[in-house]
């Protein structure tokens, strides 16, 4: 499933939460995720209702007034020991990274220094953390984005005045080559914590590309402004098309002083971490070194939990990432029976036609120990009986 944005009205923590509790996910999933950070009592609730005559749904944060300033190094902290899905928590670290460079820029100091005043408050917390959690619970394999709007005019800020779009907001949206434009309205369309959050999920810019809708999730801002409906639409659908087309993510790192014993659980970390498929290059380095190249292929969504998995788990202090485009056929799972065992057989598909059959290899190792045959021998019986089927044909 892919989704697209409707960035009409600009972006926001609170729209975005919106978004995606109207597009299906339980607000009581986002507000376990909130919870798991461990600061003050914050409590989430859901209230339908329209802008300009358009039905959205409206997440209001309740969260206590509180005293204490977080900077950067205290929301890492926070978030690193928090009990989150480590796909979540790497997302969220991202946002929260990229908020405090931008901060940093815009204000002209080290990033370690920032206090984040209204972007580090519990609301933005629970903002971030909630529609971190709430757009992996989608399952969408990659986002894109429209034209973002951001507002002018000025706002009032614990800095005094700024004006509209905000520098961090500018920053953000920069690093990513969003197309952006004021718009008509004279408030604060995007806000720096809706910023990130596009900025990290966020592969593709343009009008809403080709699929067939499934869902859609619309998020309402605060306001019911006079200028245009208050609200940013969530659009998810599968790609058209027999084959699927578009980009994904390598990331790759040359390592030769890592235990060459310890490369089959860094793949199947990776794998775990969201990475679609993980593999090793032998080459030689500088001086005769003999080393590997560790290569990670992954959605963008996945990239920042995938990219902390390869810095965790190996000795690494730096990689490459690189954008590519993607060519995948359609493809189905299907099931044969070896001697009373069901063994899985996916089939993948050109133009509708089925061009290649592959048997699922653990579910022949589970069938050959049940069996106490040979794994090969079950292997060629499974790819047999998927070849003597209609859909091996």
């Amino acid at each position: 499933m892919i989704g697209w944005l409707d960035c009409a009205a600009g972006a926001s923590g609170d729209m975005l939460l919106g978004a995606v509790v109207d597009a299906g996910v339980p607000l009581a999933t986002l507000q376990a995720a909130v919870d798991a950070v461990g600061v003050e009592q914050i409590t989430l609730t859901a209230e339908e209702v329209t802008r300009h005559g358009l039905g959205a749904v409206l997440v209001h944060v309740d969260a206590p007034h509180t005293t204490v300033t977080r900077t950067w190094p205290n929301i890492r902290d926070l978030l690193e020991r928090a009990a989150l899905d480590e796909r979540v928590r790497a997302r969220a670290l991202d946002v929260f990274s990229r908020l405090a460079a931008a901060e940093a820029r815009a204000h002209r100091i080290a990033a370690e220094q920032v206090h984040f005043h209204e972007v580090g408050a519990l609301d933005a917390i629970a903002d971030v953390v909630g529609v971190c959690a709430g757009l992996h619970a989608l399952g969408v394999t990659g986002f894109t984005a429209g034209q973002v709007t951001l507002g002018n005019g000025m706002a009032r800020t614990e800095h005094g005045a700024i004006p509209i779009p905000a520098p961090a907001v500018l920053e953000l949206l920069s690093e990513v080559d969003a197309p952006v434009w004021s718009g008509p309205a004279p408030y604060e369309m995007c806000t720096p914590t809706g910023a990130a959050l596009l900025a990290s999920h966020v592969s593709g810019w343009g009008s809403m590309p080709a699929m067939t809708v499934r869902r859609v999730g619309a998020g309402a801002g605060r306001r019911d402004i006079e200028q245009l409906p208050n609200l940013i639409r969530l659009v998810l659908g599968e790609p058209v098309g027999a084959e699927s087309t578009g980009t994904a993510v390598v990331l790759e790192a040359n390592v030769d002083d890592l235990d060459p014993r310890i490369w089959p659980a860094v793949l199947a970390r990776l794998l775990e971490s969201g990475a679609a498929d993980a593999w090793l290059t032998p080459i030689l380095m500088k001086k005769g070194r003999p080393a590997h190249t560790l290569h990670a292929l992954c959605g963008q969504a996945d990239v920042p939990a995938v990219r902390a998995a390869i810095f965790a788990e190996t000795s690494t202090i730096g990689l490459r990432q690189m954008t590519i485009g993607k060519y995948a056929l359609d493809r189905e799972t299907a099931t044969v029976e070896v001697d009373g065992h069901s063994v899985r057989v996916k089939l993948a598909r050109l133009d509708g036609s089925i061009v290649n059959v592959s048997v699922e290899y653990d579910d022949v190792v589970a069938a050959a120990d049940a069996l106490g045959r040979p794994v090969k021998l079950v292997l060629a019986s499974a790819a047999a009986a998927a070849q003597a089927t209609e859909f091996g044909r």
